[in-house]
């Protein structure tokens, strides 16, 4: 299996955009109600925090194997987010609007994440 050249995970794209990602569910939660602090508002930020904090420890890792590992993990934590988007819209924490938008970033995370795992399989 070839080694992958040393990234700087900073430098990535699919990091950068998931750290945009937290910070619009960052803000799109603090309108949630107060009761919701430790349930819903929690698991949204917790799952959205999860997708960059996997990508930079993939990116650490010395063997393709080991990335796409932390890298599906975070791809895991998209899927996680946008149930939960769905479900704060069920509930009207959330707008239409809020939900499409948060939703265009949450697939464009996937498409990504799914394009850092693809090449790092080609690797294999």
């Amino acid at each position: 299996m070839e080694k992958p050249p040393q990234q700087n995970y900073k430098d990535l794209r699919v990091w950068l955009h998931s750290r945009e990602l937290v910070k619009e569910i960052y803000v799109l939660t603090q309108t949630f109600p107060e009761l919701e602090k430790y349930g819903l508002t929690n698991q949204m930020r917790r799952a959205a925090v999860s997708v960059p904090s996997n990508i930079s420890e993939g990116s650490g890792r010395q063997h393709p194997k080991d990335t796409i590992h932390f890298l599906v993990i975070a791809r895991g934590s998209l899927y996680e987010l946008e149930t939960q988007c769905y479900l704060a819209f069920d509930l009207a924490f959330i707008t239409q609007e809020q939900l499409e938008h948060i939703q265009q970033k949450i697939i464009s995370s996937i498409q990504l994440v799914q394009g850092f795992i693809r090449y790092y399989r080609s690797l294999g």
